[in-house]
Order: C-alpha cells, then sequence, then structure tokens
C-alpha cells in the first residue's frame, strides 16, 4: 500500500508519518516544501493540473493531508487551509480518483458551543474567526469533493512538537526560558476557557485507522479527548513537568480573540468510535510530559 503524506513536517503530520511507517507493508512517500520530500508540492500556490502530474507518478492508494496553518495573516490562513485542499481534491479527480483522501480538520470550525455540550458532526458550525472559516472552507472543499474521502475534526491537540502558535507550545516555551527563580513569573491570558485536549498521537491513530478502514466513511469524524478541561489544568501540568517555582498570571485580556469567543469546547467522539473502533488512550498528564519531554529542557 502506497501513502502520501502532505505536511509532514508539521506538528500532527509528523506524528502521522511515524504512525504510518509502522504499519507493515505500507511505504509512506512524504510531500511538501521541505528539500527532504520525496515530492515538492506547495497547496498554497500549485496548480491543480501540475499537482495531478505528481500525483499520477506517485499513484498513491491513500492519501492523508495533514497540511496547514494555524497562524499567520488571513490571506495565509486562506491559501493553506481552504485553497490548500481544494486544489488536492480537485488534482485527486484527476489523477487518482480511486485513492481515500482523510483530511484533518479543526474543532474550531464549530465555533461557540452551549457550556456543558458535547457537539456532534451533525451540530452548526459557526466558527468564531479567520482560523475556524478558512478550515471550514477546506473541509466542505474535501466533503463536497466527490472522492472516497473523510475530515477528522481534531479538538485541541498536545504532545512533543506542539508549536508555539499554539497554548501548549507557546507555554511550553516559556516555561523553558523562565529560569527556576522563585520570583519568576508567567504572564498569560485568561485560562478559563475549557478545551477538549487530545494527544497528537491518538490523531495519529484515528488517522491510520482512517486510511486502512474497508468501506466508505462519514463525511466527517470528531477526534478529541472527549472531555472539556479548563485551559488552566494545562497550564499547571506543564509547570509542574517543569518543576517551575515561579508564579502564574492571568492578564485577563491576554489571550486570543478567537480564545475569548469560544468559552466552552468539546467534542462527542461516538460516531469515531463506533467506525473506526478508535478512542483516545493518553490522558492529559501524559500528553504534557511528551509535550515536555520534547522540550529538551531538564525538570528543575
Amino acid at each position: 500500500m502506497h501513502i502520501l503524506v502532505l505536511g509532514n513536517t508539521g506538528y500532527l503530520g509528523a506524528h502521522v508519518a511515524e504512525h504510518l511507517r509502522a504499519l507493515p507493508g505500507v511505504r509512506v512517500l512524504v510531500a511538501g516544501r521541505s528539500p527532504a520530500a520525496d515530492i515538492t508540492v506547495d497547496l498554497a500556490a500549485d496548480r491543480p493540473k501540475d499537482l495531478a502530474a505528481l500525483l499520477a507518478e506517485a499513484a498513491p492508494d491513500a492519501v492523508v493531508n495533514c497540511a496547514g496553518a494555524t497562524g499567520g495573516d488571513t490571506v495565509t490562513l486562506a491559501e493553506v487551509n481552504a485553497r490548500g485542499p481544494a486544489v488536492l481534491c480537485a488534482a485527486l479527480r484527476m489523477a487518482a480518483p480511486g485513492a481515500r483522501l482523510v483530511h484533518l480538520g479543526s474543532a474550531a470550525e464549530y465555533g461557540p458551543t452551549e457550556p456543558g455540550m458535547r457537539v456532534t458532526e451533525s451540530a452548526a458550525t459557526r466558527p468564531a474567526g479567520p482560523y475556524g472559516a478558512t478550515k471550514l472552507a477546506g473541509t466542505v472543499a474535501v466533503t463536497a469533493s466527490g472522492l472516497d474521502a473523510t475530515v477528522l475534526r481534531v479538538g485541541n491537540p498536545v504532545g512533543a512538537g506542539a508549536p508555539p502558535t499554539g497554548l501548549p507550545g507557546r507555554v511550553a516555551r516559556l516555561l523553558a526560558d523562565a529560569g527556576d527563580e522563585p520570583d519568576a513569573e508567567l504572564r498569560l491570558g485568561d485560562l478559563s476557557a475549557h478545551r477538549d485536549f487530545v494527544d497528537a498521537r491518538d490523531v495519529a491513530q484515528a488517522a491510520v485507522l482512517a486510511v486502512t478502514a474497508a468501506g466508505p466513511l462519514p463525511p466527517v469524524l470528531n477526534i478529541g479527548g472527549g472531555d472539556s478541561r479548563p485551559v488552566r489544568d494545562l497550564v499547571r501540568l506543564l509547570a509542574e513537568a517543569a518543576g517551575f517555582r515561579g508564579r502564574i498570571v492571568e492578564a485577563g485580556s491576554g489571550g486570543s480573540a478567537r480564545s475569548a469567543q469560544v468559552s466552552w469546547q468539546c467534542s462527542d467522539i461516538t460516531a469515531a468510535r463506533g467506525t473506526l473502533g478508535w478512542t483516545p488512550v493518553h490522558t492529559l498528564d501524559a500528553s504534557v510530559a511528551a509535550l515536555w519531554a520534547a522540550e529538551g529542557v531538564p525538570a528543575r
């Protein structure tokens, strides 16, 4: 089986590629802008017919699209998160219409939800900002493509390699730089929001199961931890893992505008359990430990 992974040098893409390479009888090809990629691809700029020529030569049985932007201006987000999946789908229709496509979406596509509610895949999508809106546009491109495709709508991933554009990676970097003095101070925004954290390794396993599942899959599957935790819990666990002895200050309005608008996030993962036989196995404590260990800073 030949599987093509796009965005393998990114956060989740690296985990997905690693898990796929562990499968027997599978050859993993990687595509992206990196010089080390097997196939040079830029979904934000390539034309569908040019990408189709590359796909025809690679002849993949399945494609996993992990390419995405979590930060940057609206143009960048639109080019990568919206245009990218649309170009990929158009190219696949031309060159490899029988290949399965697994695309990583985001729970940010749902937008604000009622506190205490577990959101199912049929819930309304009302993204609160450009990131969620562009991810939703990518999801629509995939689900309307006519391909054998599914979107894994991922919650808030935590684990090794978390980028500084997201809260887990940013806090880990700040803690690594904070030093071990008792009077050190970590200033963050409001940490009262609740998020559905999911380990990056569990996301990768969901992608593996989606790629190898027999028969058609639902157009969208929620991939999350299945519960909601205060962001404050994540920061506390990271501080404990780092041996941080200073003070954490919540500076009120210091968080992102999107986080302020979405105070509660929790995905219903029943469909993924039933369809893929998938369930998250890593606790938030384990996810935080993996994230901190990847920072390469000994606990103080």
